[in-house]
C-alpha cells in the first residue's frame, strides 16, 4: 500500500509506510534499507539546482517534478577539494548538488518521530552527505529519522564580491554552504511528516565543520525556529579560520583576476572544473573560500552571540576526541625538535608564559615532544573551542549541556584521533585513514549501541540518559563531570581543563585567540 501523507495539508492518514511517498514537490520512491525494515530515501531535491545565474545565489526551494521520483540512489555530490591525500571525487561532483538523504523506520506517516538532521565536516572544502560512513539505516533503528545532505563547497560556497552583495538578501554574499543547510532544514519543517518525522522535534548533528555549522545556525537568526536540539562533534565556531569581510572581498576580486573574468556574469560563465582547479586545496590556506561574518547569516562572530546570550537556546551535547590533532599534525610540527618546538611556543605565547606552558606541553623526550606537539594542536584546532561553546552555553543559556570525551582504542580504532566517533554514531565500520580493515570487536559493537543510544535519546527528550545506560552528568561549567566513552563508559573529570584555561589567557575581547593558529 502507497502512503499518501502530503506534509503540505493535514491529512496525515494512519497508513503503513511504504517505500513510495507523497510530498509537497511530488511523488517519490525509495527502497528498504535493509531486513530491519527501515526504508531509504536518496537523492531528494530541497533546492533548485545552483547552476548557471543561481551560481552563488541564496539556495531557491525546489520546484514541483512530473511523475515519481526514483529515490533509490545518491545524487552528485557538491565539487569537493582534491589532492594532499584526499580521494578526487571530480568524476561524481556536479553544482547540481543540492540533494538531501532520509532513512526512516517509522511504521506509519503519523509516527512523528525525532528527526536528526547530519551536517557533514571536511573543513567546508570536501566530504558529502552520501558518505558511506555515514549511512543513517542502523542509526534510524533507535526510533530517530536520519537525514543527511550535500551543501556548496569551497569557492562555490563561501565567494563575497560587491557585485554578489548587490544580488543577495541583506546585501551581503559569501555564505551560500550555510544557507543551504538553512533550506535543507526548512524542506524537513515542510516534508519530513511524510516520512513518520516530527518537525517540531529536529536535532541538527554534525562533526568538525559539520559542528562548526552547527555552532553558525545557533548564532543565526536566519535558521531560528528550524531545529530545536543541537550536536556537536569535534567543533565549534571555526574564528580561528573566519576571514575578515575586507579579507574575503579581496579574495573575490583576486579570483576575477586571476581567470580574466572581472565581472559576475563572466565568473559565472567559468567551468566549474576551471573553477575548481583555480581554486583547490592547498597547505598554505587551506580555507580560503570558508564561512565569514557575513552581516546577515551572521551579524557578529559566534564567540559574542554566545557570549552574550544571543544564540538559539536549544539543549547541547558537545564533545571531543583525545587525540584531536593527528591530521593536522603534517602541517603544523611535522619533524619538530624540542628546541624547535619551544621556540615556537615562546614566540607564540611569550617568555613568561613558557614555565606554564612546560608544564602543560612537556617536551623533554622524544614521546612526549611528540605527544605535546599533538595535544597543542589538538588543542588550537578543535578542543579549546568546543569546551568553550560548552562553558558559554552553560553560562549564558537556559537549555541543559552535556559534554563527552571519546577516548576508546581498539583494533579497528588504533587511537580516538579526529573524526574517530563517526564510526560509532552511525555504526557503519568503514575502512580509511583512522580506521584498520578490521571486523569490529564486540567492544566495539557495544560502544556502537550505547553511543547510539546517548544521541537517540538526547534526540527524543534533550537528555541522553535512558534505561540501562551509565549516568551522564549535566555539565555545570569548566572542570565538572563529563561522560568518558571509552573503554569503561561513565562519569570523569573533564580533560584538558588546565591546558584550555592557559589557552583563554590569550583569547581577545573579540573572541579569537591570537596566537597559535595554524
Amino acid at each position: 500500500m502507497s502512503a499518501t501523507a502530503n506534509a503540505a495539508s493535514t491529512d496525515t492518514a494512519d497508513v503503513s509506510l511504504s517505500p513510495q511517498l507523497t510530498l509537497s514537490q511530488g511523488t517519490l520512491r525509495g527502497t528498504p534499507a535493509d531486513a530491519g525494515g527501515v526504508l531509504s530515501f536518496k537523492g531528494i531535491p530541497y533546492a533548485q539546482p545552483p547552476v548557471g545565474n543561481l551560481r552563488w545565489k541564496e539556495p531557491q526551494p525546489a520546484p514541483p517534478w512530473n511523475g515519481e521520483l526514483d529515490a533509490t540512489q545518491y545524487r552528485a555530490s557538491c565539487w569537493s577539494a582534491s589532492g594532499f591525500g584526499l580521494p578526487d571525487t571530480s568524476a561524481v561532483a556536479s553544482e547540481d548538488c543540492l540533494y538531501l538523504n532520509v532513512w526512516s523506520g517509522a511504521k506509519s506517516a503519523k509516527a512523528k518521530l525525532p528527526v536528526m538532521v547530519w551536517i557533514h565536516g571536511g573543513g567546508f572544502q570536501f566530504g558529502s552527505g552520501g558518505s558511506p560512513d555515514t549511512r543513517g539505516e542502523v542509526l534510524a533503528k533507535k526510533g530517530v529519522i536520519v537525514v543527511t545532505l550535500n551543501y556548496r563547497l569551497g569557492v562555490f560556497g563561501y565567494l563575497s564580491r560587491p557585485d554578489l552583495d548587490a544580488e543577495s538578501n541583506g546585501h551581503k554574499s559569501g555564505m551560500y554552504g550555510i544557507l543551504d543547510q538553512i533550506e535543507a532544514l526548512k524542506w524537513v519543517k515542510t516534508n519530513i511528516a511524510a516520512f513518520g518525522g516530527d518537525p517540531d522535534n529536529v536535532t541538527i548533528f554534525g562533526e568538525s565543520a559539520g559542528a562548526h555549522a552547527v555552532g553558525f545556525l545557533m548564532a543565526s537568526a536566519q535558521a531560528k525556529g528550524l531545529f530545536h536540539k543541537a550536536i556537536g562533534e569535534s567543533g565549534a565556531f571555526w574564528e580561528s579560520e573566519m576571514k575578515s569581510r575586507k579579507d574575503a572581498l579581496a579574495f573575490g576580486a583576486e579570483l576575477g583576476d586571476k581567470l580574466s573574468a572581472p565581472t559576475i556574469e563572466k565568473l559565472r560563465a567559468i567551468s566549474a572544473r576551471d573553477l575548481h582547479d583555480a581554486t583547490n586545496w592547498n597547505l598554505t590556506l587551506p580555507t580560503k573560500f570558508s564561512p565569514l561574518v557575513d552581516g546577515y547569516v551572521l551579524t557578529e562572530l559566534p564567540y559574542a552571540t554566545f557570549a552574550h546570550g544571543r544564540q538559539n537556546d536549544v539543549p547541547l551535547l558537545v564533545g571531543w576526541n583525545l587525540n584531536e590533532g593527528g591530521p593536522f599534525m603534517s602541517y603544523s610540527f611535522p619533524h619538530a625538535t624540542a628546541e624547535e618546538f619551544t621556540q615556537a611556543a615562546a614566540k607564540a605565547f611569550g617568555a613568561k608564559h613558557m614555565a606554564e606552558f612546560n608544564k602543560l606541553y612537556p617536551s623533554s623526550t622524544a614521546e612526549q615532544l611528540k605527544q605535546s606537539a599533538q595535544t597543542l594542536v589538538g588543542d588550537l584546532t578543535i578542543k579549546n573551542e568546543t569546551w568553550t561553546w560548552a562553558k558559554l552555553q552553560q553560562k549564558t543559556g537556559h537549555a541543559p549541556v552535556f559534554v563527552y570525551n571519546f577516548t576508546f582504542t581498539s583494533a579497528f580504532t588504533p587511537s580516538p584521533i579526529h573524526t574517530a566517533e563517526i564510526a560509532y554514531v552511525f555504526k557503519q565500520w568503514v575502512p580509511g585513514p583512522f580506521h584498520k580493515p578490521v571486523q569490529p570487536s564486540e567492544e566495539d559493537l557495544k560502544l556502537a549501541d550505547t553511543v547510539q543510544s546517548y544521541w537517540a535519546n538526547f534526540a527524543i527528550k534533550g537528555d541522553p540518559n535512558g534505561e540501562g545506560l551509565p549516568q551522564w552528568p549535566k555539565y555545570k561549567g569548566p572542570g565538572s563531570s563529563v561522560i568518558d566513552l571509552g573503554a569503561n563508559i561513565q562519569a570523569a573529570p573533564e580533560e584538558g581543563t588546565a591546558r584550555f584555561k592557559f589557552l583563554e589567557q590569550f583569547r581577545g575581547k573579540d573572541g579569537l585567540i591570537t596566537v597559535g593558529q595554524h
